[in-house]
């Protein structure tokens, strides 16, 4: 017997132009199914789900961040099965299971929750993904899926007191190898938390009171952590590097350096349990002949606030949205 299914797609309204979400957002549009004749159908569903992904050496792990589904025809239940344990009830439109031929648009509505959840993010060894699939079940045919991807960035949490406190570290370091005299440095920065696109200001206050000459150096680096079966996988990337002028020998020096943090980077991700987006400012002294003097701060970069508010891209009209076709069935969802 011939397939009735022609086509399976997904197709939401995207808020803006990058197609992000945010926390509580609702996410509405429509499942549409193209039908090439009358066709059973034993459930027609949209799920939404986040999920993180991570691998170490040879084991992975993975993590559910949320998941809805919202039904439009669901599974009849025979004696003695539980059946899915629904975050949306069934559909109120109470849809036909015999379906003729034809373009047949089901729409649907379902919120991100009010919960903690990590940002969308692809790094070197894991992702955290979000997205919406619908799912057609007939008696005989292998299932068919169509799915849609989105990306979600969290609002951004000032609940942590310590994101909006200034830092301070102090350390000195003596010089005994083909020299004399120690070398001491102050770094300060205004506070921990900064927004993408935001500025980091800082303060860098020198005592050199050796007879060495020594280096300033300036960096912002990412570090990914992967966590599997009690394995962790770590990489790190330099975003930003600058270099300070030398600071003579028996000389006191203040320093004031502007990192610009760029709006492409991924925002931190510290709660997920799978894998890790952390950054450290680190502010180091190049001392030749000797162990380098070297102070690293914790930053928090917070999603930039303007981005998540721009929703004036969004459309009503049903022949707009972003769309995905039917696939086969993908056992790693």
């Amino acid at each position: 017997m011939a397939c009735g299914l022609k086509n399976l797609s997904v197709v939401i309204d995207p808020l803006n132009e990058s197609n992000t979400f945010t926390t509580g957002d609702l996410i509405s549009r429509r499942v549409i199914l193209q039908l090439k004749k009358e066709t059973g159908i034993e459930s027609l569903f949209v799920k939404a789900k986040g999920k993180a992904k991570a691998s170490s050496f040879f084991y992975q792990d993975k993590e559910t961040c949320f998941k809805s589904i919202q039904y439009f025809i669901q599974e009849q239940k025979t004696k003695g099965q539980d059946g899915y344990s629904l975050l949306t009830n069934e559909c109120e439109q109470g849809y036909s299971r015999t379906v003729g031929p034809g373009i047949h648009i089901y729409p649907f509505t379902i919120q991100i929750p009010h919960q903690d959840m990590p940002a969308s993010f692809k790094g070197y060894h894991g992702k955290v993904v979000y997205f919406l699939e619908a799912k057609l079940c007939r008696s005989m045919p292998v299932p068919k899926k169509a799915k849609v991807f989105f990306n979600y960035v969290p609002k951004e949490d000032m609940s942590t007191p310590d994101l909006m406190i200034s830092q301070h570290v102090h350390k000195e370091q003596k010089i005994k190898f083909l020299s004399s005299g120690s070398v001491a440095m102050d770094v300060h920065t205004e506070k921990m938390g900064f927004h993408l696109g935001e500025q980091i200001m800082v303060t860098i206050d020198i005592e050199n009171n050796s007879t060495r000459t020594v280096k300033p150096k300036f960096s912002l680096y990412q570090k990914q952590s992967f966590f599997a079966s009690k394995k962790r996988k770590v990489k790190t990337k330099e975003l930003i590097k600058r270099k300070g002028d030398p600071i003579e020998p028996l000389t006191k020096q203040s320093l004031t350096e502007v990192l610009n943090i760029p709006t492409d980077t991924s925002i931190s991700i510290l709660n997920c349990r799978i894998l890790k987006v952390e950054y450290r400012l680190k502010v180091h002294l190049d001392i030749k002949f000797a162990h380098d003097l070297e102070i690293k701060l914790p930053v928090v970069i917070l999603p930039d606030c303007v981005t998540q508010n721009e929703k004036d891209v969004a459309n009503t009209d049903l022949g707009t949205g972003i769309e995905l076709t039917s696939k086969k069935e993908d056992s790693s969802n």
